[in-house]
């Protein structure tokens, strides 16, 4: 029973995976750096070691702004912004999944009358402006380092452009880690309340509850990476700004550096240690970040090298995501309780009851066993036949 209310956070897993592996290697692959298929298969990896590793910070944010008490309506509320981000990016528009499962999670607390946690809702809503902003100034600072660099240092052409495609598989590595554990908040936080799982023990390391919902999350993040990422990664790597080598390098930088700053409890514990205030851990729009970033290279070569009708276009899906998510989840929910007679949970005053059921910890540790054989199986195959790929058109032209 369990998994089927599960469904809808895979499902808007796939479509993060499908949406967002554009901010990640989108650049990369636009300006013809790295292939799509060793993009699509370091970024499945990066994204669910990110995801297990690093994924509780922003969960914990995403919790307060609505503790989803029943799993009825975490699928429900996982479902509308799925759904939402599936048809945004049906349309190539790449749209911020952050703003959808927020906006349907407060459309959960109208339908229940939960208050919404007006800190935890600032907290996100600022990142929607600061994390463009960050994105665009790290781009631009990172830019200009690079353009020196390059002046200073006396190294071939061909030469050069090796160290960058090294470069960017490092940083594409690092970006897919930022997004899964900044990004899996919006796929399985919902769920973490109303599905407590004992932890699971595998010899030489330990799973917590949160950690198992975070892994099988995020391996349908990488299957949307996998599967259909291709348009949204045209739309971010090419049409929005033509980007050179260099360019693709620090927009993949600066986004992984952005996300993962806003995941970092580690990072947050200094802040706070040198007398400085806590850096919020909340789920960031990745999409945004990219965007603000590839801006902060388009103002640093001019704006008149930016599609600013395309920008306008993408904008316009940042507006009406939350809103079009809050009014889709509000209506799911009645047509489930009222339809289906599933409970969507309730208005919160004390601890919410425990619906683990006996047998729920056993099936999902093995599912990951499972999952975990499957998706190394697959990736194996993907790298072979990129390999046998490159070996026949090398025969081919050589």
């Amino acid at each position: 029973m369990i998994f089927l209310f599960i469904t809808s956070g895979l499902f808007l897993g796939w479509t993060l995976g499908a949406n967002d592996a554009a901010n990640v290697f989108g650049s990369a692959v636009g300006s013809r750096m790295v292939s799509f298929v060793r993009a699509a298969v370091i970024a499945s990896v990066c994204v669910i070691l990110g995801a297990v590793l690093q994924g509780a910070g922003a969960s914990d944010t995403l919790g307060r702004l609505g503790s989803v008490n029943a799993m009825g309506g975490a699928f429900t509320v996982a479902l509308a912004a799925g759904l939402t981000v599936y048809f945004m990016t049906r349309a190539g528009l790449p749209v911020s999944t952050t703003q959808a499962i927020v906006g349907a999670i407060i459309g959960w607390n109208f339908f229940t009358d939960n208050a919404v946690d007006t800190r935890a809702l600032t907290q996100i809503v600022t990142t929607w402006i600061t994390g463009p902003v960050l994105g665009a100034l790290f781009a631009y600072g990172l830019y200009h380092i690079v353009k020196i660099t390059r002046r200073r240092i006396k190294v071939h052409l061909l030469k050069y452009e090796s160290y960058l495609r090294t470069g960017l598989l490092i940083a594409g590595a690092f970006g897919a880690y930022s997004l899964g554990a900044n990004n899996i908040a919006n796929v399985m936080g919902v769920f973490v309340p109303s599905i407590p799982l004992e932890d699971a023990r595998f010899g030489f390391f330990t799973l917590t509850g949160a950690q198992q919902l975070f892994f099988l999350g995020a391996v349908a993040m990488a299957a949307g990476i996998l599967t259909f990422s291709k348009k949204v990664m045209q739309t971010v790597g090419s049409n929005l700004l033509e980007l050179s080598s260099e360019a693709a390098f620090v927009v993949v930088l600066s986004q992984a550096l952005v996300l993962f700053i806003f995941s970092s409890t580690a990072l947050s514990g200094i802040m706070m240690k040198i007398g400085l205030p806590p850096i919020p851990l909340v789920p960031v729009s990745s999409t945004q970040v990219v965007v603000g970033a590839v801006l902060g290279i388009g103002l640093y070569k001019g704006i008149r090298n930016i599609n600013l009708k395309l920008l306008g276009n993408i904008a316009s899906g940042w507006i009406t995501t939350p809103v079009a998510a809050g009014l889709l989840s509000f209506f799911l929910l009645f047509f489930v309780k009222n339809l289906f007679g599933i409970d969507i949970g309730h208005t919160v005053k004390g601890a919410s009851p425990p619906v683990e059921g006996p047998g729920t910890a056993v099936i999902v540790r093995y599912s990951i066993i499972i999952l975990l054989v499957a998706v190394s199986a697959y990736l194996g195959y993907l790298v072979l036949a990129e390999k046998r790929r490159t070996e026949k058109m090398n025969k081919k032209y050589y």
